[in-house]
């Protein structure tokens, strides 16, 4: 397929993206994004289609010319986000307090087109699995495509992600071997206390100044008690206590929650601990009591050094190697195509979105500009992981 048939499938996956992101779904209730893509990949001649993995997943199958050889799974996301968006765009997203705000509009729309590419060339040998997954946001759908049987079920042996980068230059890509995004856990600590008249603390055990000292408490854990070239961000993202209309009320309880994100898994089992430490001595030491309902997230992301070559080696085919990061730094969020990568070796690359605004933000869009090579990335990875023997 000719390059400029690839510029013709991206201009027309920009039409797919857009449409997506008029039509934002959260979740894994993603009945008119799942049937969007469902009935592409049929119209694409792909050789299976399957819907209803994880409840709204879509896993297509492409065989190549040569049906012997290995298969390999390419991984895109499709859920939105919560977020009023604030873009004014053409096509802003018509479902109030729902957007795509983190590009897996555009994942989508470039999986699709590699999808056009491949069922229409099959110039490889092997099986191409396209994964189009539900719940990346805050639902573990990785994971639960996983626990259905994604990889058996398919023969997947190897699997690659990619992520569009806010900041990085469109027509360049990032990543790096080991690590690529941290470990993410949640928390809440309810603190109850003893409330009383504001005029009389003294009777009161007071859970929002509890509350206050917690939070400065917690953040000794990355300053104090972990390596300071082992990284560790402990967030407290909610507080919540007493009520606006009864200013002169000290509460019984009060509130806090956040996430904590780690690199190495040993330290994320040190900083739990700690965690759990400070909690419950803060809360002794004014004797009140504290509940603490820890909620493990997403594992490290972690690529495979080998799948990081050969991801680097595509990219660099695909937009030239002086516009290939094969080091960038770690990034502190969090990513569940973690799941796929602790049972497959493989790699998550970063896509360069260029100078837009920052994901989960309401201001945020995907740029199109990045769709082709997106789509180029994928096309060339199959026929590089997957290439027919030389004639």
């Amino acid at each position: 397929m000719s390059a400029q048939t690839i510029e013709t499938i991206a201009e027309e996956a920009g039409q797919w993206r857009r449409h997506l992101h008029q039509n934002p779904e959260l979740l894994f209730d993603l009945p008119v994004t799942s049937a969007f893509v469902a009935d592409k990949l049929k119209s694409f001649g792909c050789d299976e289609v399957v819907t209803g993995i994880a409840t709204s997943g879509v896993v297509a199958v492409v065989k190549g010319k040569l049906g012997a050889g290995r298969t390999i799974g390419l991984r895109a996301d499709m859920d939105a986000l919560p977020i009023a968006e604030q873009t004014n765009l053409a096509h802003t997203s018509k479902t109030p307090g729902k957007m795509h705000a983190c590009g897996h509009d555009g994942h989508t729309a470039m999986l699709l087109g590699a999808a056009r590419h491949l069922a229409s060339t099959r110039d490889f040998a092997g099986t191409a699995v396209l994964i189009f997954q539900p719940a990346e946001e805050g639902g573990a759908g990785g994971r639960v495509m996983l626990e259905e049987g994604l990889l058996e079920r398919f023969g997947i042996e190897e699997v690659f992600g990619m992520h569009n980068e806010p900041g990085l230059p469109v027509g360049s890509f990032a990543i790096r071997p080991g690590p690529m995004l941290a470990a993410a856990d949640r928390f809440v600590v309810t603190l109850n206390g003893k409330g009383s008249h504001a005029a009389s603390p003294h009777e009161s055990r007071d859970p929002v100044l509890i509350s206050a000292h917690l939070v400065t408490a917690l953040q000794s854990i990355a300053s104090r008690n972990v390596d300071p070239f082992d990284p560790v961000v402990l967030s407290v993202t909610y507080i919540s206590g007493g009520n606006a209309l009864a200013l002169n009320v000290i509460p019984e309880q009060a509130v806090i929650g956040g996430t904590i994100r780690t690199i190495d898994p040993k330290t994320r089992k040190a900083v739990e601990q700690r965690f759990r430490d400070i909690v419950a001595n803060t809360a002794r030491l004014f004797e009140a009591q504290a509940e603490i309902d820890w909620r493990p997230g997403y594992p490290v992301t972690v690529n495979d050094p080998e799948m990081t070559k050969a991801a680097v080696a595509v990219a660099a085919d695909v937009v030239g190697e002086d516009k290939v990061n094969d080091n960038c730094q770690c990034t502190m969020g969090a990513e569940d195509f973690s799941y796929m990568l602790e049972k497959r070796p493989g790699a998550i690359i970063w896509l360069g979105n260029g100078d837009s605004a920052g994901l989960h933000n309401p201001a945020y869009d995907f740029n199109d500009d990045a769709i082709v090579h997106g789509v180029r990335y994928w096309t060339s990875l199959v026929s590089g992981r997957l290439a027919l023997p030389a004639e």
